[in-house]
């Protein structure tokens, strides 16, 4: 398939992959959120894990050798170990509308929802919760906000993030191919390193920008010399002034769909390709304290034929890499002050 020239969709977010929903929820006062995505139908899906210090739930069964192949929905959530039990509200939703996997003649079925967390548990707010913790209620809340629009920066997933020195958040972007393809990234930016350039206000995904999406300010002037700088050192300046940052507290975890009618082999080589997107947006990334996940779901409405499938394949995942990294900015760039995190608008204008 001939991928040919690339454009942001429409809405610029991950819906623009048709039968694609998001839901988010929130706690403010707990400063966590979660964000539902949800197919559909049934969709293929991979997931790639990177990060030193992963949580997830379910990513074994989207193993290519597994039995099961599709999936009903993917949950990210703060709340790190609390975070998971957003999946199991997430589930209940889902069975008692009758989506998952069937159950031979039997009337139930069986849920698939892959989930992975991130830690916000030192960020100010009130995790006063005892042995009630929010996270079910706000999945099942999640899914009913789903829906193609939806909130950016302290939103879902990304309310409570930080990002190195700045606030985190949720972002998204979609790209169309000339040849008739959708991807579209979503991902809460919650990263031990930093989204920004060293002694810049420019992010690293500035080459990825479509349309001034994340203030359109450009790659700086001068870039030699960052192999000789400290690697962490905006993450050291956040953990300087930012009370309660702590070693250990991170994580971006993210999702890119596509229309393609993608294997579950093709998917989770999409999958893998798309790590390279964090890894335009960030830097370091994959930290040993970082549990760095990126799911992937193919809703499988666009064909890509057989002539020269490998190069259809590897389009995509480039594609979706750039889209990803596009995606962590937005989310960045959109999110507003919260606590000792300060936004990047605060800090460096619009």
């Amino acid at each position: 398939m001939n991928i040919g020239g690339i454009r942001k969709g429409r809405l610029n977010l991950i819906t623009d992959v048709e039968d694609i929903l998001v839901g988010n929820a929130e706690d403010a006062g707990a400063r966590t959120g979660v964000t539902v995505i949800l197919p559909g139908r049934r969709a293929v899906a991979a997931v790639d894990v990177r990060g030193g210090a992963p949580g997830t739930r379910e990513t074994d069964a989207l193993d290519p050798s597994c039995l099961v192949e599709e999936v009903d929905g993917v949950v990210l959530s703060g709340g790190s170990v609390y975070g998971l039990d957003a999946a199991s509200g997430v589930v209940s939703w889902l069975g008692a509308r009758g989506r998952g996997f069937a159950l031979g003649n039997s009337a139930m079925v069986a849920p698939v929802v892959p989930s992975a967390i991130l830690f916000d548990l030192t960020n100010g707010g009130d995790k006063n919760w005892g042995e009630e913790p929010p996270y079910r209620a706000l999945g099942r809340r999640a899914c009913e906000q789903a829906g193609r629009s939806f909130a950016l920066g302290n939103a879902g997933a990304g309310f409570g993030a930080r990002a190195g020195m700045l606030k985190g958040g949720l972002g998204s972007a979609s790209a169309v191919s000339a040849g008739g393809l959708t991807v579209g990234a979503i991902v809460a930016a919650n990263p031990f390193g930093s989204a920004i350039i060293p002694g810049s206000d420019r992010f690293w995904a500035a080459p990825y920008e479509m349309d001034g999406e994340f203030g359109g300010r450009g790659w700086p002037e001068r870039m030699e010399g960052l192999a000789a700088r400290d690697p962490l050192e905006e993450t050291k300046a956040a953990q300087t002034g930012m009370a309660g940052k702590v070693e250990g507290g991170n994580t971006t975890i993210g999702l890119v769909a596509v229309d393609a009618d993608l294997t579950p082999v093709e998917a989770r080589r999409v999958a893998i390709m798309t790590q390279d997107g964090l890894a335009r947006a960030i830097r370091p990334v994959h930290a040993p304290v970082d549990g760095d996940v990126v799911f992937v779901l193919a809703t499988g409405r666009v064909r890509l034929g057989t002539e020269n499938r490998a190069g259809s394949v590897a389009a995509l995942g480039s594609i979706a890499a750039d889209c990803l990294a596009r995606a962590v900015a937005r989310g960045v760039y959109e999110a507003e002050t919260l606590g000792d995190a300060e936004s990047y608008r605060a800090r460096y204008g619009r």
